[in-house]
């Protein structure tokens, strides 16, 4: 015989949010795969001019997310079976490692809103350096200008675009049409390259953002039914 009136309410409740959490859990490990393995965000990170790597900061992201997903999955599932169990020990490391998650998600959070344009302006710093490269290479040095070309065909397929602005675009448009470059996308697009880099890491932004949140306030509740619980379970007479 184990708790009884509202503490065993509390009991079968927190069994239900730890559940909800186990699989926000998953769904964070899934979308952060998602965003890693994405063939968007993967052809443009993955490009190297030169030796030099499309910046990473966006991929740190990501890896410390499939990190927090499946971690609260090994967290949830202590919380499930504590809650079963009505097992003190259980329930405090369960409400410990909430705490410390809940820090780090506050922490990340902060760090997240204050660099949130650092990984576009990355990105369209790489693009300008390779645009700038690839047209400076079909001018003066023909020889040598595949690495580079290849590399912002990449960017232009993917996303869809040609060039930095209006007047790089309709420049990079005539290059192609008098043969001195092949730039722009089969589809024929000049839409601003600039833009559709922020429109793709801004959504991807949101996603994460808006699956933390979610996951906040599913903590905030099971921190204040794991304590609860805890105390029922030592103020029942059957303990």
């Amino acid at each position: 015989m184990g708790v009884e009136g509202c503490t065993k309410c509390i009991k079968y409740m927190l069994f239900f949010f730890n559940f909800i959490f186990w699989l926000a859990g998953g769904v964070i490990l899934g979308v952060a795969l998602w965003l890693r393995h994405d063939p968007q965000t993967s052809n443009l990170l993955d490009l190297k001019v030169d030796g030099t790597q499309a910046p990473s900061t966006f991929y740190i992201s990501v890896h410390i997310l499939i990190a927090v997903g499946a971690v609260m999955m090994v967290v949830g599932f202590l919380g499930c079976y504590g809650a079963i169990q009505e097992s003190q020990c259980l329930l405090g490391t369960f409400f410990a490692c909430l705490v410390i998650l809940f820090a780090c998600e506050v922490a990340a959070g902060i760090w997240g809103f204050m660099h949130k344009d650092t990984v576009s302006k990355e990105m369209i710093n790489f693009y300008d350096s390779m645009y700038d490269k690839a047209l400076t290479d079909a001018v003066i040095d023909k020889d040598n200008k595949q690495a580079a070309a290849s590399a912002l065909r990449v960017f232009h397929e993917t996303l869809d675009c040609c060039g930095k602005g209006h007047v790089t675009s309709v420049l990079t448009a005539i290059t192609d049409t008098f043969g001195m470059t092949s730039l722009c996308p089969k589809s024929g697009s000049m839409t601003n390259c600039h833009n559709r880099i922020e429109d793709l890491f801004s959504d991807k932004i949101y996603i994460i953002g808006i699956a933390a949140l979610v996951v906040a306030v599913i903590m905030i509740f099971e921190m204040i039914f794991s304590m609860v619980l805890c105390c029922g379970i030592r103020n029942s007479p059957v303990y």
